[in-house]
């Protein structure tokens, strides 16, 4: 597939401002989300990064989608994004907020050292990737462990399990903001015994329609505050997460 780079900007900039995206654009920035969408057009060719191979889709199920997390980011700070596969979304967030910190985490070396070379190629020094498992980088005794004032996850696990994998790196004071769709609220429910059990408060699910000229996408996050230190035991294995949720 021939990448158009020229209808990609086009197509960025117009499905920004349809959707009241477009104050976080800037020409720099618009440049370098093109440069990124062009290159994970050629690297999926090989690596198979994301199912979405139209610069359309990436548009609006992949760029606004994450663009639309950021009125709920804090100013500054330091953000970890679990389970950040071709980047989604933590290579948005690091090149459309500069003031934040931002460090990819993957399981899979390959989309982690995909995420490097882009942070590298587009010059983003705010952004720092780690290869590794989240349940083990969390666990009590590393310095990552509540560390971080917001931590974000894509498309990685069901909320219950999910929620003992990241809310143990987010610091007391911070939030946990889960990207999950239309599934939100139901996966929020599912999850209103765990939170609570590792430090956390439910505090509702952030939604709105996003909108394209073929299509509409539900974009929600469910927001999750730390109150409370997370305790000791928590994250289990993997394992014993998945055999018996919280």
């Amino acid at each position: 597939m021939i990448f158009d780079a020229a209808a990609f900007r086009s197509g960025l900039l117009r499905v920004f401002g349809e959707n009241g995206l477009d104050g976080l654009l800037s020409d720099e920035k618009v440049d370098r989300l093109t440069s990124f969408a062009l290159r994970l057009a050629e690297e999926n060719e090989k690596f198979n990064l994301t199912a979405l191979t139209t610069p359309e889709e990436m548009i609006l199920r992949h760029f606004a989608d994450c663009a639309a997390l950021i009125p709920h980011l804090p100013d500054g700070g330091k953000a970890l994004d679990v389970g950040c596969g071709a980047g989604f979304p933590s290579l948005v967030l690091a090149i459309l907020c500069p003031s934040l910190s931002v460090t990819s985490l993957d399981a899979t070396e390959k989309k982690v050292r995909f995420v490097c070379e882009m942070a590298d190629l587009l010059g983003l020094d705010n952004l720092s990737t780690l290869t590794g498992r989240a349940e083990t980088l969390a666990a009590r005794g590393n310095e990552l462990r509540e560390s971080f004032d917001v931590v974000t996850a894509r498309a990685v696990a069901r909320l219950p399990v999910l929620s003992e994998l990241c809310l143990p790196f987010v610091s007391v004071g911070g939030v946990f903001l889960a990207m999950k769709g239309p599934a939100a609220e139901r996966e929020a429910a599912e999850a209103a015994r765990a939170i609570p059990q590792l430090g956390g408060r439910l505090e509702g699910v952030l939604s709105r329609t996003l909108r394209d000229d073929a299509e509409t996408l539900t974009h929600a996050a469910v927001k999750i505050a730390k109150v409370k230190n997370t305790p000791g035991e928590y994250p289990r294995s993997y394992a014993r997460i998945l055999k018996k949720p919280l």
